[in-house]
């Protein structure tokens, strides 16, 4: 039997090799982390202390945010960090943690999206049984079984991509551990099992996109049909948000999964990885904050509180 090295940590592979531009790169990263984390804790603030958004549209939407600001967590601040200090390994550990937790926050977030679709077809279609159905335990439950339901997916997920060890190379073609890539460089047994797990989540994937699908033309069909133009803006300003939303979590998962797997490094696969990984938790409180009424609200009258309350504190001081 061949001798065979067993890898313990991964090489992760830079787009350049100027120490100037990996600075750029890691302060550029490190800045749409803290936009998203700031959007989202923002988000999630208003929703939790004004009471007129105590409601189970909200509570969903606050839920959201965290899975947003946990998914960008779990990958953007080690690959800032990462890219400043011009430290290009990163420990088997670390790794599977890393898609540990990205796939348990987005396979969340997907069933969530289910939860919310429903949501808004109740709200719209069936409002005299809104209240019967969507009660206060149901949206417990169902939250709770989102993120429950995203995390035993990750866990076995996880664990057969890394029940062998890694003997082919240990050098990732990213700047974090993409699953394509961990895929790629795996045994031919770890491939094959992955291949199964991934083609039975596909399929359940595709029946919740197709029951979100058929919510939403029903929601719209009946949006249609309402006379009065003042009650049909408020119901397509409950839904284009997270219309918007599923929209850009669709888009940036067909990105992902068919995007070659780059064999080197370069700036195209860079911006695709940042498309898919930071630009739906960087972009999704800026929708909701845009295109929800009831949050742009709370938010301006938040901002007027903390202006007050400096304006008495400048006062007291003089």
């Amino acid at each position: 039997m061949d001798n065979l090295t067993v890898f313990t940590e991964f090489l992760l592979m830079d787009v350049t090799a100027s120490r100037e531009l990996q600075v750029l790169q890691g302060v550029l990263f490190l800045v749409i982390y803290l936009g998203a984390l700031m959007g989202n804790l923002v988000t999630v603030t208003v929703i939790v202390t004004d009471t007129r958004l105590h409601s189970p549209m909200y509570f969903f939407i606050s839920n959201m945010a965290l899975l947003d600001l946990s998914s960008i967590s779990a990958i953007v601040p080690k690959a800032g960090v990462n890219s400043m200090t011009c430290n290009k390994t990163i420990s088997l550990a670390e790794c599977a943690a890393q898609i540990f937790l990205y796939s348990w926050f987005v396979a969340a977030e997907i069933a969530l999206l289910v939860v919310m679709s429903y949501d808004r077809y109740m709200a719209i279609c069936h409002p005299l049984h809104y209240g019967l159905i969507i009660t206060p335990s149901l949206c417990s439950q169902a939250t709770a079984g989102s993120w429950a339901s995203g995390l035993v997916y990750s866990a076995v997920y996880t664990g057969a991509l890394f029940r062998l060890p890694f003997t082919k190379t240990n050098v990732i073609q990213q700047y974090f551990c993409d699953i394509p890539q961990i895929l790629r460089i795996s045994s031919s047994d770890v491939q094959h099992s992955v291949f199964v797990i991934l083609a039975v989540s596909v399929f359940f994937v595709l029946v919740c996109f197709a029951f979100m699908f058929v919510s939403y033309v029903n929601i719209f069909s009946t949006v249609l049909k309402i006379h009065s133009v003042e009650a049909r803006s408020k119901a397509i300003s409950t839904c284009t948000p997270q219309l918007a939303i599923l929209l850009l979590f669709l888009i940036s998962g067909l990105v992902a999964a068919f995007s070659p797997i780059p064999k080197k490094p370069s700036l195209k696969n860079l911006l695709t990885a940042m498309f898919y990984s930071m630009v739906p938790p960087f972009m999704n409180p800026i929708i909701y904050c845009l295109r929800n009424r009831e949050i742009s609200a709370a938010l301006t009258k938040m901002f007027n509180r903390f202006s007050e309350l400096q304006s008495k504190i400048k006062k007291t001081k003089t």
